[in-house]
């Protein structure tokens, strides 16, 4: 009778353990659905940001940059921050700086207050992430468990930017841009209460440096670069203006490195990259998210200034994506425990690819069906295959205590692709509409050179994935080999 008891008992145990573990689940994928959200729901909102605080064409990306770029850069710091001080404890705090920052950034009143709020945003947004991907790696340490929580995890994080999008729209249509910012508030108070019930505490890390050096030299390193990608279309390729922040973002970038080869308590152990399949897979997140993210940014502009969309239209008009990124997360979820997920990466990028050359063909008067939504749904079910099973990938055979800072490299790179890839491409656009007009512009043909502007940045963004389906190739080969060789 005791015995049957103890048994039971045991295994009520069990049953509330993995319940708790899948209300973690829930707590985490929506912090991090927060976090991704944040970086895309302000660019439906862009017309009207820069019609209401005087915002300049060039510097317009520097409401999405400047969250990317402190996120990409402070998140290997944050990563630390996580191993050092404790999941749970970073998560929770961070979480209400963020939702303050959100508040402050809703309340400004010029566009440099919104850029330094988008900035703070971004530097606790930098803690959030790491903590999130850490706690997902740390609780599910099961294959077929690890496989579900991370196809939850990749299915917020890649339909977080479509349904960002969308919030857009409806906020900025039936509120004002404010409220993209400020809904966060509640939110972040909301689930920071309910991560302090629902994760379960854990011992902070032995005391390491924090490596400030570096945290300071990869942020101001990617900054500058973004700033002189910036100034390439006002100023030009070959001014000062343009090549002296490249050439200083440049050096900071090696400076970094430099730093983390001595360092003895390096911000990014060189190790966690420095793996053939690793630093490939990395590489080609930076791309794919420079392609994904920046196609957001101008397929809301196609929709707003060149078809004359509402901002709820234009939210709604990339409901197509968001669906496509949800429902092939679900369906590839049971795949990547039974087949190999490089496969399904491969077969990502090339859908991803060939929708981003179909957007490259469009016209001002195209249909909406057949020649936009088309396209929107095989990007998303390329993003999803492309992206989603990367994480497990990248992270397989990750030492725990590095969980923090190699799930903060993976974001990273992630950022830092969409904070680089849409000053780059926000500058080819502007060259490109500058080129048409020079030589085309005499029959008043704006609508014209807008459209030639899309198709350049557009065929950029389709090279960028095509770059990254030969990187997933070079990683399957590699694994290939590896296998045969352990066999």
């Amino acid at each position: 009778m005791s015995t049957t008891t103890e048994d039971s008992g045991t295994q009520q145990g069990v049953r509330i353990g993995d319940r708790r573990k899948w209300w973690a689940l829930a707590v985490v994928a929506v912090a991090q659905l927060m976090t991704v959200l944040d970086l895309a729901v302000v660019y439906v909102a862009l017309p009207s940001m820069q019609r209401s605080l005087g915002i300049s064409l060039a510097d317009r990306q520097w409401v999405v940059s400047a969250y990317a770029i402190s996120f990409g850069g402070l998140l290997l710091l944050g990563g630390r921050l996580v191993d050092r001080l404790g999941r749970k404890r970073t998560f929770v705090w961070a979480l209400l700086a963020f939702g303050a920052a959100s508040a402050l950034g809703g309340a400004a009143t010029s566009g440099g207050m919104l850029f330094a709020a988008r900035a703070l945003q971004g530097s606790m947004a930098a803690v959030v992430a790491p903590a999130v991907l850490s706690l997902v790696t740390v609780t599910f340490t099961e294959r077929a468990e690890r496989a579900t929580a991370f196809a939850v995890f990749g299915m917020v994080s890649g339909s977080g930017a479509a349904i960002g999008l969308i919030a857009g729209g409806v906020l900025t249509q039936y509120g004002s841009w404010r409220w993209c910012l400020f809904i966060n508030v509640p939110l972040a108070v909301i689930v920071a209460a309910a991560g302090a019930v629902a994760l379960r505490g854990d011992e902070p890390a032995p005391r390491r440096g924090y490596d400030l050096a570096g945290s300071v030299t990869v942020t101001l390193g990617l900054a500058c670069l973004a700033e002189g990608f910036t100034r390439a279309e006002p100023d030009g390729w070959g001014s000062s203006a343009t090549l002296v922040p490249l050439a200083l973002g440049a050096a900071l970038i090696a400076a970094f490195v430099a730093i983390e080869l001595r360092s003895d308590a390096p911000l990014l152990p060189l190790r966690i990259v420095t793996e053939y399949h690793r630093a490939l897979l990395y590489l080609a997140a930076l791309l794919a998210n420079a392609a994904q993210l920046s196609l957001f940014l101008f397929l809301t502009y196609y929709f707003q200034t060149t078809r004359q969309y509402s901002a709820l239209h234009t939210g709604f008009a990339f409901l197509p994506f968001a669906l496509a990124v949800i429902l092939t997360a679900n369906v590839s979820a049971s795949r990547v425990v039974r087949a190999a997920p490089i496969t399904l990466m491969l077969t990502g990028a090339v859908l991803s690819t060939g929708a981003l050359l179909a957007f490259s063909t469009l016209s001002a008067a195209d249909s909406y069906p057949t020649r936009v939504m088309l396209p929107e749904v095989l990007m998303g079910m390329g993003v999803a295959l492309s992206l989603f099973p990367l994480n497990n990938v990248v992270l397989a055979g990750i030492d725990p205590a590095d969980a923090g800072v190699a799930s903060a490299a993976i974001a990273t790179t992630q950022q830092m692709g969409g904070s680089l890839g849409n000053s780059l491409l926000n500058s080819v656009y502007g060259i490109a509409v500058a080129g048409y007009v020079a030589v085309g512009l005499q029959r008043g043909d704006s609508t014209g050179a807008a459209m030639r502007g899309y198709d350049v940045v557009f065929r950029a963004e389709a090279a960028l994935y095509a770059v990254c389906l030969v990187l997933f190739a070079l990683v399957a080969m590699h694994l290939r080999k590896k296998a045969a060789a352990v066999g």
